[in-house]
């Protein structure tokens, strides 16, 4: 019986050991996402606490979290066995937020001031009225139907993943499907779909003759060694030659940003140079949250910064679902936590599809629309400025202009500008666990030219 106890004694020092060296580390990040997905699930889209854990959270690790909702208070609260508890609050017109235990709740805040109201006079895509009830002889809706409907589970299934796909075909909804528990109406995160919607501020700004992303970054922290040399061009290409390591499966760059930083722009702004700029491209929600802080520096004050977002562009299209969220120091995640309808994604990408032109205003320049479609030099043909390009064949059956919004978990606004076409994509499962190709082609075959 000793010797019993002594093994066993052995084998659950063994465990913590390989507990604390393997896991633990990992549960300021488990509890983090946990709890800033259930805050934001719950009070941006409501969803009940059920549906966000058995969809939202049901990723490895992240699923040992244990959540709790306080909707009067309007926060959330993860831990995982009991420790590494994080909270995230919920603020009208801001989000979610993870906080840390040195943030002040009752701090003042301001909010952005929405100034633009939805126009009911004008049917969708372009205003906020119903749909037309449009048809075209070279559509085979047949096959349309067909291939939208395969992106989807059968009921009881967990393959697909997918939540909704939306198709708009020469300005015009033409087909639309949702999973069980979603609608036209709900509310979902872009994840790196946002990164596309950050970009585009540049591009406004440009078009305004505010700034000139050929110049140099401005950045006064850099003004004194080689870094001084980045280009805002070099950033929106994530071509700058910066350190930052991007992957969600370890603690690394981008999962500490996003789930431990306080200001999220001093992440990658703080990193040093590991090669040249426009000499090798690297993916980084770091570059594009700088950018973000850089957009906020364009401003007199913070309240012009916050009002920007939507008053040059969310609104001004008609994305009136759509919802930035900010980190503790009050940047907009431009990396990764934008919210909207797929409606409302899909007039980003109708946008684009139009060079910049929307309802007799132009929002940014036409070859803007050029400009991040074309190849990163470093990017094998797979980026371009903000925006994921099919100019290498990604998708070996999809035409090679089609350009992208992509995000975590395979969301999606493919811009097919030889055919008129935007589709988007939401779900929970991306390539190659999720077959784009065979969707993405399926409707293009589908419209006969």
């Amino acid at each position: 019986m000793k010797k019993i106890l002594k093994y066993l004694a052995i084998f659950l020092a063994l465990l913590i050991v390989v507990f604390y060296l393997t896991v633990y580390p990992k549960l300021d990040l488990i509890s983090g996402f946990s709890a800033k997905s259930v805050a934001s699930g719950t009070f941006i889209d409501n969803r009940s606490l059920e549906v966000i854990e058995s969809g939202d959270n049901d990723i490895p690790l992240v699923d040992l979290a244990r959540n709790s909702v306080h909707k009067t208070e309007q926060f959330a609260l993860s831990s995982v066995y009991g420790i590494k508890e994080r909270k995230a609050i919920y603020r009208p017109g801001l989000g979610a937020t993870l906080i840390d235990d040195e943030f002040d709740i009752s701090q003042p805040y301001q909010v952005p001031r929405r100034t633009i109201k939805p126009n009911t006079s004008i049917p969708y895509p372009f205003g906020a009225g119903a749909p037309k009830d449009s048809t075209f002889a070279n559509i085979d809706y047949t096959l349309l139907q067909k291939t939208v409907a395969q992106a989807f589970d059968a009921k009881g299934e967990k393959n697909k993943r997918t939540r909704a796909v939306v198709v708009l075909y020469k300005g015009h909804l033409v087909y639309e499907q949702y999973a069980d528990g979603f609608t036209k109406d709900s509310r979902l995160l872009g994840w790196s779909m946002t990164k596309s919607l950050t970009g585009t501020y540049f591009g406004i700004l440009q078009y305004q003759g505010k700034l000139n992303v050929q110049q140099p970054a401005p950045i006064a922290a850099w003004q004194n060694d080689a870094r001084k040399k980045i280009t805002l061009h070099n950033l929106l290409q994530m071509n700058s030659g910066l350190e930052w390591e991007e992957q969600y499966d370890k603690i690394c760059d981008a999962t500490n940003m996003l789930f431990k930083a306080r200001d999220m722009p001093v992440v990658q702004r703080d990193k040093p140079l590991v090669g040249k700029p426009n000499a090798h491209w690297n993916y980084s929600s770091g570059t594009t949250n700088l950018l973000s802080g850089i957009l906020r520096q364009q401003f007199a004050s913070h309240q012009e910064y916050l009002d920007f977002w939507y008053n040059s562009l969310l609104d001004k299209i008609g994305m009136h679902s759509a919802l930035v969220e900010i980190d503790m120091a009050g940047n907009f995640v431009g990396s990764s936590y934008g919210w909207a309808t797929p409606r409302d994604w899909a007039r980003f990408g109708q946008l684009y599809l139009q060079k910049g032109w929307w309802n007799g205003t132009q929002i940014f320049a036409e070859d803007w629309a050029k400009y991040v479609a074309t190849p990163t030099p470093t990017s094998a043909n797979r980026y371009g400025a903000q925006f994921w390009l099919n100019a290498g064949g990604k998708f070996p059956d999809v035409p090679r202009d089609m350009f992208y919004c992509s995000g975590y978990q395979g969301q999606m606004i493919a811009i097919f500008p030889s055919h008129d076409l935007v589709v988007v994509r939401m779900g929970l499962k991306e390539d190659p666990g999720f077959d784009f190709n065979a969707l993405l082609s399926g409707i293009v075959k589908s419209i006969k030219k």
